[in-house]
């Protein structure tokens, strides 16, 4: 049986307000909570049995997948009552697997938007008699990112964090939040206590001479860590650019849901979402944007690159780029809304509180 370890008890933080009432994993991207997409691709690969290694708001998942065989898979649940970062997180499911010791094991971030051949992976892995193997992808800027310099035949050399000066930047490949790990390796990670893989547990295999192999995959990837970035991925997703089969219709410039009612003269673009029972008045222009369940676009608003949360009201003629608007708040109308603002759950914005002149 192959099986997968997906962690999901991340709070979220800097999502916020999209994760006040809903873990990271479970905000809708392209109509369905972003883990879906996980799940099913983890399924196409080849994956039976996963554990969820659940925390913050952890009552939230089990109720929406069961025990997974709606997807097709066996899906159990562990919570963390303190959260153990992501090596603590690791070894405490291991009790759930069922691998022996030189099996392979996946583990997966749960904020992690990615077109990565896990069969590949796995197959390099096993190639390559790894402890642990690691899914690599290269950027542009990695000042952001854990820097993984490898030799000619893979062979991981070592764990930079967060380089910042041009000397410290030795290779643009970085960690991209997918692992194999012998099933072995994952019972020497401490018990009982916060243990991070990036900065304690890969680095410690590396100095005790254990093989850490990088497979190099530079399809679609994207960490889903800030609402710009969330929305990107969702249109990402409708619109094909980033693969996934629990895309609930065919990829195209829009993904309206059923139950959601659209004016037939709204405009609708850019892998816009509009989700279920939510209503789009007419003239709105909505692109490249997110609009949650039960939400309200009133006429000739205009949205771009934003994320209107479940049961929030976008007031007619007010103009949102770049925003993103908590669960059940009311932006009143002719409001205009720029680059980065964030409206708080259930708060109340009247109308014209917010504009700005055509030379700011």
């Amino acid at each position: 049986m192959t099986e997968a370890i997906l962690l999901v008890g991340g709070k979220g933080t800097r999502l916020r307000p999209l994760t006040v009432n809903t873990p990271k994993p479970m905000v809708p991207a392209a109509g369905v909570p972003f883990l879906t997409h996980q799940l099913a691709r983890a399924r196409a690969a080849g994956v039976e049995h996963i554990v969820l290694a659940t925390s913050y708001l952890a009552e939230v998942f089990e109720p929406h997948f069961g025990d997974g065989s709606a997807l097709g898979l066996s899906i159990e649940y562990v919570t963390e009552e303190e959260p153990l970062g992501t090596g603590g997180a690791i070894r405490n499911v291991a009790e759930r697997l069922h691998s022996g010791p030189g099996d392979p094991v996946l583990i997966f971030n749960g904020d992690i938007l990615t077109g990565l051949d896990i069969r590949a992976l796995v197959a390099t892995h096993e190639s390559s008699g790894a402890d642990v193997s690691l899914h690599l992808t290269r950027v542009e800027d990695p000042r952001a990112f854990g820097l993984v310099p490898t030799d000619a035949t893979g062979r991981v050399t070592a764990f930079l964090e967060k380089p910042q000066t041009p000397e410290e930047i030795v290779t643009d490949q970085i960690n991209a939040g997918a692992y194999v790990f012998r099933r072995s390796v994952i019972d020497t990670i401490p018990a009982g206590r916060p243990v991070s893989v990036e900065r304690e547990t890969f680095p410690e295999l590396l100095a005790s001479g254990a093989h850490l192999q990088g497979m190099v995959d530079s399809t679609y990837w994207l960490d889903l860590g800030t609402p710009q970035a969330f929305v990107r991925g969702s249109a990402d997703l409708v619109l094909g650019r980033a693969p996934s089969p629990a895309v609930p219709g065919r990829c195209g410039d829009r993904l309206v849901l059923d139950t959601a009612t659209v004016a037939p003269d709204a405009k609708l673009s850019g892998g816009t979402v509009i989700g279920a029972g939510a209503v789009v008045g007419s003239g709105a222009r909505i692109s490249g944007s997110t609009v949650l369940a039960n939400a309200v676009v009133e006429a000739g608003a205009v949205v771009t690159d934003s994320l209107i949360g479940a049961g929030a009201r976008i007031g007619a003629r007010t103009v949102l780029t770049g925003a993103v608007i908590g669960d059940g708040a009311d932006v009143g109308p002719d409001n205009e809304l720029r680059e980065g603002v964030r409206i708080w759950c259930d708060a109340t914005l009247p109308q014209g509180a917010v504009r700005f002149s055509s030379d700011q």
